[in-house]
């Protein structure tokens, strides 16, 4: 049966195509909806992991156990799984086993750019780049046969355009598979040196054998058009020579990004005029193609950063794009804000109107950094806000521990914030970590998390306790506020910080978009009252504005938090009956 469907719906349905069995992943933008969609059919096991390192040590368990695995995280997500991924390259497989890695060129919503291929051949690990939704369920189904067939891992690259983009997909059915048998191995599994030193030769044969691969597979093909022009390109690239091109130039696509071809490409090469590259961020073909002594046109004209478009590619290299076919690209900007109602923003109020320095992390709370709050200094990694806090108040000591703070989000504290608590607790710096509890985790789109005490579907599951585990792990001082309470938290942050040994502090309200979340009656304006004081305008609540010299709430977007009332000296917003 034909559809339209996603890139990452198409890549779950692949998986469930293929007879894959488990399935464990950490949601990160753009790789979310692959884990969220094969979670939709009954016959493949599918987790959320605290991490995407136990992600992938789970799918390598379930491999070893002989039934065929994957994960799935976002790119900054494979730097935290790369510790499994370089060993298990080693180990190999028992049964298939596919790690889904989505980049975000463009950084959409992301921290850096980075382009993730570097981790596949480093690693020496197969990977695959499918161009549209059709090729991601395919190349699904092609990552297990070539796991099978090599005695490896394959790496699955999506990006931020092929898994949230439609397209034609054909679908088919289940491939029921058995369970491969399990059998002790010491030599292969064990990796300790004398066992890793004799299977790094495993390794380099691999390679060499997928090279050849290369040459030949079905994954990588030759579209030969015009002669003057030949373009190597891959993934969505791909796209866009297309679309720019059509049949004027020759292409040669490239499914299998690595291990890359050296025969096929020289014999592409041989066949046109002039060889241009197109691929976005790293020059990875280029270099390639240069080491085999040719030369090409790439990244010369072309950018090494951000995402490629077909006007990009037609005015870099020089061709006249027909009006029907070009796009525009002047789209209004629409900065991101806390949405009206989030939890953190009263907590955020406060850290500014102490004049806090604020460690941040990987969350929506990171908008905690844009004005006017302004209340956040540094986001480097998930977890690196209590792991940091800690090194600046053992750089600083007394100048520093009054009056600064880690702020952390309830799943990226479990992601990677409890070694770091451990380590305030073991070597003792005087350190105050807020976590922001939303009972979510908000910026992905509303997964569980190992603290909200459901699971992937929505069962009841294992639930962790903030405030036992932090007690546990050696903080005498653990208290609980309520964001929306502005006295409650300044009171709370100020004794916190004035203690003389670590402290947490949890700031705990629900996700105000959560479904299960009652809101109050929106508040208005009393414009007799309203001063045109603008103090309401300090929280940068998207549902309050300025109507000349008057506060104006809009309705369709305020949830009655009170939050900005609690700032108004003159009475003038008003709270409505609280809803039932």
């Amino acid at each position: 049966m034909k559809q339209l469907m996603l890139g990452n719906q198409a890549l779950a349905r692949g998986l469930y195509e293929a007879g894959c069995a488990i399935v464990s992943s950490y949601p990160g933008t753009p790789s979310t909806e692959v884990t969220e969609e094969a979670a939709k059919y009954d016959e493949i096991y599918c987790e959320w992991a605290p991490n995407e390192k136990v992600a992938m040590e789970v799918a390598f368990g379930a491999s070893l156990a002989g039934k065929r695995s994957f994960c799935g995280m976002k790119h900054v997500g494979l730097n935290v799984a790369a510790d499994p991924l370089f060993t298990c390259s080693y180990t190999g497989v028992n049964a298939g086993m596919v790690i889904c890695v989505a980049d975000d060129p463009g950084m959409h919503s992301s921290q850096n750019e980075q382009d993730s291929r570097h981790h596949a051949i480093a690693s020496k690990i197969p990977m695959l780049e499918p161009s549209d939704s059709g090729e991601a369920l395919e190349f699904a189904k092609k990552a297990f046969e070539l796991s099978e067939m090599f005695d490896t891992p394959v790496i699955l690259k999506m990006c931020t355009r092929v898994a949230h983009s439609q397209s034609i997909v054909e679908t088919g059915g289940r491939e029921e598979r058995a369970a491969a048998l399990y059998q002790k191995n010491i030599a292969k599994y064990v990796m300790m040196p004398g066992n890793a030193i004799r299977r790094h030769p495993f390794v380099e044969e691999r390679t060499r054998q997928l090279t050849e691969y290369a040459e030949r597979c079905e994954l990588n093909r030759v579209e030969m058009g015009g002669t003057k022009l030949g373009v190597i390109t891959s993934s969505t690239s791909y796209q866009y020579v297309k679309e720019v091109f059509g049949e004027e130039a020759s292409i040669l696509k490239l499914g299998l990004i690595n291990p890359l071809p050296k025969k096929l490409i020289l014999e592409f090469a041989a066949k046109v005029e002039k060889l241009v590259i197109v691929e976005e961020l790293d020059p990875i073909i280029e270099n390639h193609c240069k080491a085999l002594g040719l030369s090409v046109t790439g990244k010369d004209v072309l950018p090494l950063e951000g995402e490629y478009s077909q006007n990009l590619i037609a005015e870099k290299l020089g061709v006249a794009v027909p009006s029907h076919k070009s796009l525009d690209e002047a789209l209004p900007g629409r900065p991101p804000v806390m949405c009206a109602g989030c939890p953190h923003r009263g907590l955020f109020y406060i850290l500014s109107k102490n004049q806090c320095t604020v460690l941040g992390d990987i969350g929506c709370y990171t908008l905690g950094a844009v004005a006017p709050l302004s209340a956040m200094e540094m986001t480097l990694c998930m977890g690196a806000s209590i792991s940091s806090v800690h090194g600046f108040n053992k750089a600083l000591g007394e100048e520093s521990e009054g009056r600064t703070v880690a702020v952390i989000g309830d799943s990226t504290f479990m992601h990677s914030g409890m070694t770091g608590l451990a380590n305030i607790a073991y070597n003792q710096s005087n350190s105050t970590v807020i976590i922001l509890d939303n009972s979510i985790t908000g910026m992905t789109g509303h997964q569980q998390n190992p603290t909200t005490g459901y699971n992937i579907k929505g069962d009841p599951a294992g639930k962790i306790d903030l405030e036992s585990l932090c007690r546990s792990m050696g903080f005498g001082r653990v208290a609980v506020v309520d964001p929306y309470d502005l006295e409650e938290c300044d009171k709370v942050l100020k004794e916190e910080l004035s203690a003389k040994e670590p402290s947490v502090i949890i700031s705990r309200r629900p996700c105000a978009l959560l479904k299960y979340v009652k809101h109050n009656p929106p508040l208005t304006v009393d414009e007799k009252s309203c001063v045109g004081c603008k103090s309401c305008m300090r929280l940068g609540c998207p549902a309050i504005s300025m109507k000349g010299k008057k506060a104006a709430v809009d309705a369709t977007l305020c949830v009655g938090c009170d939050v900005c009332r609690q700032l108004c000296r003159f009475d003038a917003l008003q709270s409505g009956e609280v809803r039932k």
